[in-house]
Protein backbone atom coordinates (compact mmCIF):
# COMPACT_ATOMS: atom_id res chain seq x y z
CA UNK A 1 0.00 0.00 0.00
CA UNK A 2 1.21 3.51 -0.88
CA UNK A 3 -0.05 6.98 -0.13
CA UNK A 4 -0.05 10.43 -1.65
CA UNK A 5 -0.39 13.12 0.99
CA UNK A 6 -0.40 16.86 1.61
CA UNK A 7 0.82 18.66 4.70
CA UNK A 8 0.02 22.28 5.48
CA UNK A 9 3.10 24.08 6.74
CA UNK A 10 3.27 26.79 9.41
CA UNK A 11 3.59 29.44 6.66
CA UNK A 12 0.32 28.11 5.09
CA UNK A 13 2.14 26.61 2.11
CA UNK A 14 1.53 23.01 1.10
CA UNK A 15 3.93 20.14 0.64
CA UNK A 16 2.83 17.11 -1.39
CA UNK A 17 4.61 13.78 -1.23
CA UNK A 18 4.18 10.05 -1.50
CA UNK A 19 5.23 7.18 0.74
CA UNK A 20 4.69 3.55 1.63
CA UNK A 21 4.42 4.36 5.36
CA UNK A 22 2.27 7.42 5.98
CA UNK A 23 2.55 7.47 9.77
CA UNK A 24 6.35 7.20 9.70
CA UNK A 25 6.72 9.81 6.94
CA UNK A 26 4.42 12.31 8.65
CA UNK A 27 6.33 11.88 11.92
CA UNK A 28 9.56 12.57 10.01
CA UNK A 29 8.04 15.82 8.74
CA UNK A 30 6.66 16.75 12.14
CA UNK A 31 9.90 16.00 13.98
CA UNK A 32 12.18 17.63 11.40
CA UNK A 33 14.13 14.47 10.68
CA UNK A 34 14.86 15.33 7.03
CA UNK A 35 16.70 18.65 6.88
CA UNK A 36 16.68 18.74 3.06
CA UNK A 37 12.87 18.55 2.87
CA UNK A 38 10.81 21.62 1.89
CA UNK A 39 8.71 21.32 5.06
CA UNK A 40 11.71 21.17 7.41
CA UNK A 41 11.99 24.93 7.96
CA UNK A 42 8.23 25.38 7.78
CA UNK A 43 7.24 23.38 10.86
CA UNK A 44 4.97 22.69 12.53
CA UNK A 45 3.10 20.81 9.82
CA UNK A 46 -0.40 19.36 9.74
CA UNK A 47 -1.50 16.39 7.64
CA UNK A 48 -4.47 17.71 5.65
CA UNK A 49 -4.94 15.14 2.88
CA UNK A 50 -4.16 11.49 2.29
CA UNK A 51 -5.15 9.09 -0.44
CA UNK A 52 -4.35 5.42 -0.66
CA UNK A 53 -2.80 4.16 -3.90
CA UNK A 54 -2.29 0.61 -5.13
CA UNK A 55 1.30 1.11 -6.33
CA UNK A 56 4.25 3.44 -5.95
CA UNK A 57 3.81 4.47 -9.58
CA UNK A 58 0.19 5.50 -8.94
CA UNK A 59 1.21 7.46 -5.83
CA UNK A 60 4.06 9.21 -7.68
CA UNK A 61 1.78 10.06 -10.60
CA UNK A 62 -0.80 11.54 -8.21
CA UNK A 63 1.93 13.50 -6.39
CA UNK A 64 3.22 15.01 -9.63
CA UNK A 65 -0.31 15.88 -10.76
CA UNK A 66 -1.21 17.57 -7.47
CA UNK A 67 2.07 19.51 -7.40
CA UNK A 68 1.03 21.08 -10.71
CA UNK A 69 -2.31 22.27 -9.37
CA UNK A 70 -3.18 25.74 -8.17
CA UNK A 71 -3.56 26.45 -4.48
CA UNK A 72 -7.35 26.83 -4.96
CA UNK A 73 -7.62 23.43 -6.60
CA UNK A 74 -5.54 21.77 -3.86
CA UNK A 75 -7.71 23.38 -1.19
CA UNK A 76 -10.89 22.20 -2.93
CA UNK A 77 -9.52 18.65 -2.94
CA UNK A 78 -8.53 18.92 0.73
CA UNK A 79 -12.12 19.97 1.52
CA UNK A 80 -13.43 17.07 -0.57
CA UNK A 81 -15.18 19.49 -2.95
CA UNK A 82 -14.79 17.43 -6.12
CA UNK A 83 -17.25 19.61 -8.06
CA UNK A 84 -14.93 22.58 -7.48
CA UNK A 85 -11.87 20.51 -8.40
CA UNK A 86 -13.61 19.60 -11.66
CA UNK A 87 -14.69 23.19 -12.30
CA UNK A 88 -11.17 24.48 -11.73
CA UNK A 89 -9.77 21.77 -14.03
CA UNK A 90 -12.15 22.79 -16.82
CA UNK A 91 -11.32 26.45 -16.34
CA UNK A 92 -7.65 25.76 -17.06
CA UNK A 93 -8.19 24.20 -20.48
Amino acid sequence: MFWVYIVRCADSSYYTGHTDNLEKRFNQHRNGEIASCYAYRRRPVELVFQQECVSREEALTAERQIKGWSRRKKEAMIRGDWDEVSRLAKGKS
